[in-house]
């Protein structure tokens, strides 16, 4: 007879499992290889979910050139603008320049004094990349904009004149989402607080006559070495943890202006879509109005690159 065995569950490479300091994480730009010149990543923030009606062109695809209905996810997109550029010399910070003027900026954040240097004083250098800010006050969910730092595709000269072309002006979604037809989502989980360990590590239930309660672990650990071990699963907190969704289906892109596809009183938790939006195949992380980074794919899955979707419109 097979033994029966029921090993702890919960990935170990997530760890410590604890509450994340920064509402946008970091991404290893280095570890993205791509030929996109331009910006390789984008902020949005996660309007929520319906259900997408497309007809299916997938090639050799069991629904091919059938109408059917998806689970989609909205995202708004509003234009951002560059707040300084940083240059990079062997993975460190060699200068950095702040160009912004916007008063709104730094009415809603504490900005240092700005450097009086300019771009082409720069010297020595193998690496450009920007700080960058959300214009969120155009969406009408907040006024206070969120910063990342982003990385710029191309060779060294054209990542320059990529900065002297863009440098007090906004940059929109449909620039950064022009040819590509999968993203990467970067991003926070929803939180869930305290959590014991049968919800946070889906360890098996003890039998209802158990001593000491059903809902943990038999042992924390043998007497010697006298000390529990951090592979032993335990309560603590559940959510609001850094996750990559990777490879994420792009079924439409477009302005609210020219196709509007906000319901009539507006969605849920959020209101209405008021710039660009971005709709992707099934779902990423996060609650409504939750900044998400849109990047660049980081490893190409040959399934979802070939999919191909007409967009109808949301059920």
């Amino acid at each position: 007879m097979v033994k029966l065995s029921q090993p702890r569950g919960g990935s170990l490479q997530f760890w410590p499992r604890k509450r994340i300091d920064r509402r946008i994480p970091g991404v290893n730009w280095k570890a993205i290889k791509t030929d996109k010149k331009g910006l390789l990543g984008f902020l949005s923030y996660k309007v929520g979910m319906a259900s997408a009606y497309v007809k299916d062109l997938t090639p050799n695809s069991m629904t091919k050139d059938k109408k059917i209905i998806l689970s989609s996810t909205i995202l708004e997109i509003p234009a951002i603008k560059i707040f300084s550029i940083r240059f990079y010399k062997n993975n460190l910070v060699k200068s950095e320049i702040v160009v912004s003027d916007d008063k709104e900026l730094k009415r809603r954040l504490k900005i240092g004094k700005k450097k009086e240097h300019k771009i082409d004083e720069i010297k020595d250098y193998d690496d450009i990349r920007l700080i960058i800010y959300s214009k969120a006050k155009d969406t009408g969910i907040k006024k206070t904009p969120d910063i990342a730092e982003v990385a710029i595709g191309g060779k060294l000269d054209e990542k320059l004149a990529f900065v002297k072309e863009k440098v007090g002006k906004e940059i929109f979604a449909h620039e950064f989402l022009k040819d590509m037809k999968i993203v990467d989502v970067r991003g926070l989980t929803k939180g869930k607080g305290l959590q014991d360990v049968i919800t946070r590590f889906g360890i098996k239930l003890r039998q209802h006559k158990t001593e000491k309660g059903q809902r943990r672990p038999g042992t924390l650990g043998p007497w010697h070495p006298a000390h529990v071990l951090f592979r032993v699963p335990q309560a603590g907190q559940l959510g609001l943890f850094t996750r990559i969704i990777y490879n994420n289906k792009i079924l439409a892109f477009g302005k609210i202006s020219e196709k509007d596809i906000n319901p009539k009183y507006g969605w849920k938790h959020y209101g209405k879509i008021k710039t660009e939006y971005l709709i992707l195949q099934g779902s990423v992380q996060g609650a409504e109005k939750r900044p998400l980074l849109l990047t660049s794919h980081l490893r190409v899955s040959k399934n979802q690159i070939k999919k191909n979707y007409e967009f109808l419109g949301l059920k």
